[in-house]
């Protein structure tokens, strides 16, 4: 029944190779193993570079199956860029996730040693801290006020109707930007794994940025790796509702498990939990169809 709830789906964070750091596999075998269980396409992201051409290539590969280019914001794409954006949109991405590795919320957290088991990304981003070839972290707030970049960025977001995800930025960094998306009407927004410990939101945080227009991305991996419990997960989408959530898996770790095996586990896990299988194609297959293709 799992298999049959995601036929159709999207998952729009996968961290799929060829990447920097290394990957449980590439997007050819990520575009193999959707087609054989019907998925319509999954978002490849990438912490450093924009993916909108890998998909492109393997969208002409795998015809059926359509992967979504996307851009994250961090110093390696010149932070909160919006040229960047511009020519991302025009290549064909589909996907804004604001800064994650390099965002000062999630420097802060890495440094006072929060991980208890440092993810792939922090490993390399610990390497180049001490060869000092990082630069400076990226807050998108500047005296409590959004940045002219950031509302730039939310104007290309709105001209080539993208979707906006919050990345790791901070609770006042979200807030500030989520409002002024809202206010500008950007259509498509997406809060970042919100039960991820460097992003952790209250159930009633989540329920407000859903009331000004945002999804709750819930991804396989937080409860998965023991980051929050499953208990908590199904407490925060019943108290959000399904109209406003989609799973995601975060997956593509060399020692995780397949994304798609991933997101298998999750509805699985629901349906087990008393979630209807209408509530489950709701967060699988309807809200992430209408983030890619409404």
């Amino acid at each position: 029944m799992s298999i049959e709830l995601l036929k159709g789906a999207y998952d729009l964070h996968v961290h799929s190779g060829p990447d920097v750091v290394g990957r449980k596999l590439d997007d050819i075998e990520m575009a193999e193993r959707l087609q054989k269980i019907g998925m319509k396409g999954y978002g490849i992201k990438s912490h450093y570079f924009c993916t909108a051409e890998r998909a492109k290539l393997v969208n002409k590969l795998y015809p059926d199956v359509h992967p979504i280019g996307a851009i994250a914001l961090n110093n390696s794409v010149g932070g909160i860029n919006p040229l960047a954006v511009e020519l991302a949109a025009r290549d064909g991405a589909k996907i804004v996730w604001m800064p994650t590795v390099d965002a000062t919320n999630e420097q802060e957290y890495f440094k006072k040693g929060n991980h208890k088991k440092l993810p792939f990304w922090a490993k390399l981003q610990k390497e180049l801290m001490e060869q000092g070839k990082t630069q400076s972290s990226i807050s998108i707030l500047k005296e409590g006020q959004l940045i002219k970049e950031a509302r730039d960025v939310l104007d290309v977001v709105k001209s080539h109707d993208l979707i906006l995800a919050t990345g790791h930025l901070g609770k006042d960094e979200t807030f500030a930007l989520v409002k002024a998306a809202n206010e500008m009407n950007v259509r498509k927004i997406v809060i970042t794994h919100p039960n991820f410990p460097s992003t952790r939101y209250s159930k009633e945080e989540q329920k407000e940025l859903a009331g000004l227009g945002a999804y709750m991305e819930f991804c396989f991996t937080t409860p998965h790796s023991e980051k929050t419990t499953w208990e908590e997960v199904y407490e925060e989408i019943r108290y959000v509702g399904p109209e406003r959530c989609i799973l995601s898996t975060d997956l593509g770790q060399p020692t995780g498990i397949f994304p798609d095996e991933g997101l298998q586990m999750f509805v699985s896990n629901l349906l087990e939990n008393d979630f209807s299988e209408d509530e489950v194609r709701q967060m699988t297959i309807k809200n992430t169809t209408f983030l890619v293709e409404g």
